[in-house]
């Protein structure tokens, strides 16, 4: 866990982070926010960690800092201060609120760590007696913080009702302020028994979080909780779908399904699903047709010329439209990262 500690009495002390830090709250968010903008995302997310762990500065120690940037003193009259509030204001100025928020919650949660980590070493099984009783809201905010593996399987246990309830509001989540988890984090952990300090996290929630869950839940699971999120939300199931599987994910399908999904897929449309893929997705799927259809699927590409990526996005689109039709008949398999293996 990071240190709280204030700045350092001295420039002598501080970092070069800690010192470009002192230099932009004493400069205000106005001219601040321009620096910013200059920056990349990995330089501004240091420097607002910096900020944030940044108490009351001594007037001594800006001066300090300030003569180190070409000797031009700002005076003693008038010394700003760091914190969460500045770092805030700050960021909004520079990004705009909603990814200054997504900054701000990743800085938090690398300060103060994760609320549910004395679930990560119970099973899907304990979890989901922790969560006997508990309310959609509430699964859904523990769900989404674990691990889409141990989350999936939790999952499956809820009841087909409580599974599509739970799904919905895992997509719709949005912020939660940190007292509330704290709360709940502390409720599900009196349940289990353990002494651990429940600690506020960081945002959870939103469509990718179900995605991940769905991709490793059962097929049934994840047909039930699309089927189920489709009539409460056509519109988000539809988003849900899309990310669900992408095209770059051909690459772990075995040869027979994705011989059986070239079959499904007119050579028009994969032609221009192919224009500029990786080398090895064009080998995946030029390896599952026969010589003469690679010989024409090629020159289908050649002949194209350039295409609109957003052509291309429509063709690889289609193509896994076609792959997530397959698999919801049972005619492919798509493995995933907790299937179990088989041996002959």
């Amino acid at each position: 866990m990071a240190s709280t500690a204030l700045v350092p009495l001295t420039a002598d002390l501080m970092t070069g982070a800690q010192k470009a830090a002192v230099m932009l709250v004493q400069m205000g968010k106005e001219r601040s926010s321009k620096i910013f903008a200059l920056m990349d995302e990995e330089e501004i997310e240091l420097l607002t960690t910096e900020i944030v762990l940044m108490g009351e500065i001594e007037p001594s120690v800006a001066d300090d800092v300030l003569l180190e940037f070409y000797n031009e003193l700002t005076g003693g009259g008038s010394i700003g201060a760091g914190g969460m509030g500045f770092a805030k204001a700050l960021l909004e100025s520079s990004l705009g609120k909603d990814k200054a928020g997504d900054l701000l919650d990743r800085v938090t949660a690398g300060q103060i760590g994760q609320p549910f980590d004395f679930l990560q070493e119970a099973d899907a099984r304990q979890v989901l007696t922790f969560l006997s009783g508990e309310n959609a809201q509430t699964i859904a905010l523990v769900l989404a913080h674990l691990n889409p593996i141990k989350s999936s399987a939790a999952m499956t246990g809820l009841s087909p009702d409580l599974q599509a309830e739970v799904a919905h509001r895992i997509a719709t989540m949005e912020r939660t302020p940190p007292d509330v988890i704290a709360i709940v984090a502390e409720t599900i952990m009196r349940k289990a028994s353990t002494v651990l300090t429940p600690q506020s996290a960081s945002v959870v929630g939103g469509v990718q979080p179900l995605v991940e869950i769905i991709n490793r839940a059962d097929p049934g699971t994840g047909k039930h909780l699309l089927e189920e999120l489709a009539k409460r939300d056509p519109a988000l199931a539809e988003i849900v779908r899309a990310q669900m599987f992408t095209f770059d994910d051909i690459l772990t399908l075995d040869d027979r399904a994705m011989q059986i999904v070239l079959r499904e897929v007119d050579a028009a449309t994969l032609a221009v699903a192919l224009k500029g893929v990786r080398t090895e997705l064009r080998d995946k799927v030029l390896g599952n047709v026969s010589e003469r259809a690679r010989e024409n699927l090629l020159e289908e590409i050649e002949l194209l010329g350039q295409v609109r990526l957003s052509a291309a996005e429509e063709g690889r689109a289609a193509v896994v439209s076609v792959i997530r039709r397959l698999e919801e008949s049972g005619q492919i398999q798509i493995q995933r990262e907790s299937d179990d293996e088989y041996v002959a």
